[in-house]
């Protein structure tokens, strides 16, 4: 739980590290389509649910005592399921009460500064497997209490109290501490519990008047406001033509009118659909809540792409495992888009209905609807006990991770199990999740053994991520062509031009020409947050002309994109429509001004604009917002860098580390910055808390061993970059490390050992190659 909240505070901050490039502004009809169906909704109102009802009592009743029905309520005897008779729960030695007074339910726990103060519970939130609780604050903000209660049945280990975050405590001054802005519910939570939730948030006040126009995730949520189409449908019982108003007068038809079904045909055991889906509005209405994403308006509306109103997340780090399984609290969109089904014309509702949120049919029944159960369902398909766990189609295709200590979710990328990928990229895999008595290796010898070689050798686009990450020189040409080709499903494409990033090289240009005028503004997005880092002038008129984008996301990236480039002698006319695109996005980042995450951007923003004072202010500014943030100190000690104020930026990552000293980010950057003064003896103090406080992050073990070798202490550094193999057993700094090493220590043996390693992990570097023979021919 700690990671996904954490993971989705810094994914707020690389708002201004998306870049852009060209988009022909008249070649995607479609996109233009789909943002002009949302405009009407200027002048109709929402109605609520009861309008809908009298025509509609199938859905609605579909609807009731549904997770969307039951997002959010008021706190009341109806409401609330948790036991308020005088209990208590203990966590880390904070004893927490709950109980009524009169008509009201309360809790008296731990707040801010750890004092214990007594907290009138104002609503329930969620229902399945778990429900929280909203407390109101001063200025209109509500916290979500740490202590949930556990809805599932006792004999399943629920109806119990229980804390979001397990066995970790979460002192007061923690980042994520329930009370602090990272965990505020009108910033984190309240646009997806409510319908037509406004956060209206008064950044001179710092207050907030946040209003919805039904408490929970009602009809008009999905389909938009329906006064149109409720008049519409008195006027059609009124004797008027159905064709008075174009879609029914709905603002979005969520319902297919192509006719289309799915077929077998005749040589095929997987079904496909009739006629190609044209349009995947309902996967895009889905996603404004169904994915891990940022808001850059409050304006939103029905029938558009979700990059019209939200930033979403690509495949990142920290987020999706290499192979793009879920890692932290992603849910769901991220994953879908990565799929074949997706790719083939699959949407939310060919899986759930709509209104209950259920799947149609429960089992491997439901997967039968379009995978023929002869083929699929038999043991020559999945070698299991049919009446087992092992002949689950979402056991082996969607499997589970918990979140929120209680909460399973499956993945929704449906995937084929790959154990031979786990040892590498240290993902997950339904094999060893299910047989975790076993190793990786017996898993992967039954994969060969049923499946043959051929599927152990396909190259999966989770080995290029993975060596993406690391800027890894073999991988980009691999990921070019993984950009390139439009049978890859568009999370892969979108996620493997991300990567680019990573690499200075022009062979990426030719790449970007073609994929900024794609017709999907998720891969024109992906596309534009690489090309500003090319460093190139000549992308100014790519990024003007990205100014025009139908699609809003894209359109702020390239304001921001534009910041970094000098732009005195463009024309006019050009400046004013940079101008115009700063201004959006200096709103989308106010939208978000309660969260500190919108200041580091600002100061980003001043940075690029050469205004170091504001810039300056605006890092100040997040700090004060939250203290704990790391961005935030990195950020204002590199501007103090770049204006010859060290000094100044030793005492702010200082000060930061008097607060929280276990901040490994703040250790690594004041150990850089000693370096640059000279300081080595405490520098490299700073730099081995580092590594110690993150063993994880290689980058850290491997510049901490180096300096031990630039020490003198060669005999320390070769000790210390063993021992990180163990976290890093992969990792080619590492390894070419304590190959040099050891060859500069005449330990031959066991340079010959590691380089031998990197030839076998790498065989395409031919530089590995090469020591390789100049160590077998010394030895020799």
């Amino acid at each position: 739980m700690a990671k996904f909240y954490k993971g989705f505070i810094f994914f707020s901050f690389i708002f201004l590290t998306a870049a852009v490039l060209l988009f022909n502004c008249n070649g995607n009809k479609k996109d233009k389509e789909l943002i002009d169906a949302g405009r009407i909704t200027d002048n109709i109102d929402y109605a609520g649910r009861e309008a809908c009802k009298e025509c509609h009592e199938m859905e609605y009743g579909l609807f009731q005592h549904s997770d969307h029905d039951l997002a959010m309520d008021i706190a009341d005897e109806n409401t609330v399921l948790g036991d308020f008779q005088n209990t208590t729960f203990t966590h880390f030695g904070v004893t927490s009460k709950f109980y009524r007074k009169g008509d009201g339910f309360f809790v008296y726990t731990e707040g801010p500064g750890g004092k214990m103060a007594e907290y009138r519970i104002s609503y329930t939130f969620g229902i399945i497997p778990l429900q929280q609780y909203l407390i109101e604050f001063e200025g209109g903000a509500y916290q979500c209490l740490p202590i949930a209660w556990d809805t599932r049945p006792a004999a399943e280990g629920g109806q119990r109290w229980f804390h979001l975050y397990g066995d970790e405590r979460i002192a007061p001054d923690d980042i994520l501490y329930w009370t602090r802005p990272t965990q505020n519910w009108n910033y984190m939570c309240s646009e997806c519990h409510s319908t037509n939730t406004r956060k209206n948030y008064d950044y001179e006040t710092k207050t907030y008047n946040t209003t919805w126009n039904e408490i929970d995730v009602s009809c008009e949520a999905c389909h938009g406001p329906g006064s149109l189409h409720i008049e519409w449908a008195k006027k059609v019982e009124q004797g008027s033509s159905p064709d008075i108003y174009e879609d029914l007068g709905l603002v979005v038809r969520l319902k297919d009118t192509d006719n289309a079904t799915w077929v077998f045909d005749p040589d095929s055991t997987t079904a496909r659909r009739s006629i190609p889906r044209k349009t995947d509005e309902l996967v895009q209405m889905c996603a404004r809540c169904h994915s891990r994403r940022s808001v850059i308006t409050e304006d939103y509306y029905h029938g558009g792409s979700l990059l019209e109103t939200h930033w979403p997340s690509l495949l990142d780090e920290n987020l999706y495992f290499a192979d793009g399984q879920i890692l932290d609290e992603v849910y769901v969109y991220g994953s879908f888009l990565q799929s074949k089904m997706y790719k083939a014309g699959v949407v939310c509702k060919d899986c759930h209905e709509p209104h209950s949120g259920k799947v149609y049919v429960d089992g491997n029944g439901l997967c039968y609807r379009c995978h023929m159960a002869s083929y699929y369902g038999g043991r020559s398909h999945h070698f299991h006990d049919p009446s087992g766990e092992g002949a689950s189609c979402t056991e082996c295709h969607m499997h589970e991770r918990t979140y929120m200590v209680i909460d399973p979710r499956r993945d929704h990328s449906l995937r084929i199990p790959r154990p031979d990928l786990s040892d590498k990229l240290g993902t997950p895999n339904a094999c060893n999740q299910c047989h975790d008595d076993k190793s990786i290796e017996w898993a992967t010898n039954y994969l060969r053994e049923w499946y043959g070689n051929d599927l152990v050798n396909t190259k999966h686009y989770g080995d290029l991520f993975w060596a993406g990450r690391q800027s890894y020189p073999e991988a980009l040409p691999e990921l070019i062509r993984l950009a390139e080709d439009h049978n890859n499903a568009p999370m892969v494409r979108a996620t493997a031009i991300s990567l680019l990033g990573n690499y200075n090289d022009g062979s990426i240009n030719g790449l970007l020409r073609k994929t900024a005028t794609d017709k999907d503004p998720l891969i024109r997005y992906a596309t534009l947050s690489v090309a500003q880092y090319t460093g190139d002038q000549s992308v100014v008129n790519m990024i003007i002309n990205a100014l025009n984008d139908p699609v809003k996301l894209v359109r702020v990236i390239a304001a921001s994109a534009l910041s970094r480039f000098n732009i005195e002698n463009i024309p006019e006319s050009k400046k004013v429509l940079y101008k115009r695109g700063l201004d959006e996005y200096i709103s989308s980042l106010m939208i978000n001004a309660d969260h500190p995450g919108t200041h580091i951007n600002f100061g980003n923003l001043y940075l690029n604009q050469g205004d170091l004072q504001k810039a300056e202010a605006s890092y100040k500014e997040a700090i004060e917002l939250e203290p704990g943030l790391v961005t935030a100190y990195i950020n204002l000690a590199d501007l103090y860098r770049r204006t010859s104020r060290d000094v100044e930026g030793k005492r702010i990552l200082l000060d930061a580390l008097e607060i929280y000293p276990d901040l490994a980010p703040v250790n690594y950057a004041l150990g850089l910055l000693l370096i640059r003064q000279g300081n080595q003896d405490e520098a490299m103090a700073y730099l081995e808390e580092a590594a110690d406080l993150a063993p994880g992050v290689a980058q850290y073990s491997y510049v901490y061993g180096i300096g031990l070798n630039s020490r003198g202490e060669a005999g320390k550094a070769i000790t210390f970059l063993e021992s990180s193999l163990q976290n890093h057993p992969y990792n080619r700094d590492i390894l070419y490390a304590l190959t040099t090493i050891n060859l500069e220590q005449n330990h031959t043996a066991k340079a010959l050992e590691y380089i031998q390693r990197l030839v076998e992990y790498y065989p395409e570097d031919q530089n590995y190659r090469q020591v390789l023979e100049y160590l077998k021919t010394n030895q020799e």
